[in-house]
């Protein structure tokens, strides 16, 4: 596997050798102080050039520049995969690459009318070379884009009754055993509402100044210690016993973290919903498999 001193020569050795490349800059994880480094990390480079079409064309360009390539996706190339993106090849292309020697790249060519009005869109991007002083100085990389936004009123509110809301979805998949139903509505929908409680419990913590990461992988960083092992435990198998378990766990950690947030935002819990919703999530799970009727006087 190349170091990375030697993929860094690489790029910029093709760069200046290639008279169709005018400047490169890095983004992504490798601009990043706060992520650290392991063999697993790609390169996130963007050649900055007059034309698109010479290198889309040229189906050799990757695997003649950077060596054997072991698989790719061409996600310009099949705007299906990427649906709500707006993609122009003539101004930005991409190849997502693995190369055999163990190395990724995730290597983007833009022209310069194009590079020029989106450098500024990302703080997490470092210019490597400029041959014609395309670019104006920019500011050193840094995350503060992916940094917890404080929420309003409004959001805290949404976020609370759409985690409380969803979990009748829930109550209903388990008491079917429909797994698959169940996994999906709480991984895909409620626990999104956890990881964003807990993301703004981490801002009120750290003065919002911190990125907790794709998918809060970085969040055990922040987080008092009993609050992440909570949040670990509340994934589970199939199976609905132990599904269930998981998902009470869930809702306790939520309506803590909650109470929690609110406090430190100066706004208000409501609690008879979060009670209203769990009451029912419990009277579900006590419910036989030949009950005719879902009783509604439950609290």
């Amino acid at each position: 596997m190349r170091t990375e001193q030697e993929m860094y020569h690489l790029i910029l050795k093709t760069a200046q050798q290639d008279k169709r490349i005018r400047a490169v800059y890095l983004e992504g994880s490798r601009t990043n102080q706060n992520v650290p480094k392991d063999i697993f990390q790609d390169y996130d480079v963007v050649y900055v050039v007059h034309e698109t079409k010479s290198f889309i064309e040229d189906r050799e360009w990757m695997e003649r520049t950077f060596g054997k390539v072991l698989y790719m996706q061409l996600p310009d190339e099949f705007p299906q995969v990427f649906p709500d993106e707006n993609i122009d090849i003539t101004k930005s292309y991409g190849w997502l690459v693995q190369f055999a020697e163990g190395s990724r790249i995730d290597l983007h060519v833009q022209t310069i009318e194009f590079a020029k009005e989106n450098i500024f869109n990302d703080s997490l991007r470092k210019i490597l070379l400029d041959k014609d002083n395309i670019f104006p100085e920019i500011p050193e990389a840094s995350d503060r884009d992916y940094w917890v936004k404080k929420p309003d009123f409004q959001e805290y509110v949404c976020t609370c009754n759409e985690f409380w809301w969803c979990l009748n979805n829930v109550a209903k998949g388990l008491w079917r055993e429909e797994l698959t139903y169940v996994q999906d509505m709480v991984n895909h929908v409620v626990r999104r509402q956890l990881t964003k409680l807990l993301s703004w419990k981490i801002g009120l913590i750290t003065d919002w100044s911190v990125s907790i990461g794709k998918s809060g992988k970085y969040m055990y960083r922040f987080l008092p210690k009993e609050d992440w092992e909570k949040y670990l435990s509340t994934w589970f198998s199939c199976d609905v016993h132990e599904a269930w378990d998981a998902v009470l766990r869930m809702c306790d950690l939520f309506d803590k973290t909650a109470r929690e947030v609110a406090a430190g935002l100066g706004c208000t819990y409501n609690e008879k919903e979060a009670l209203g919703s769990l009451s029912y999530l419990k009277h579900v799970r006590e419910l036989p498999k030949d009950a005719k009727e879902v009783c509604t006087m439950i609290l």
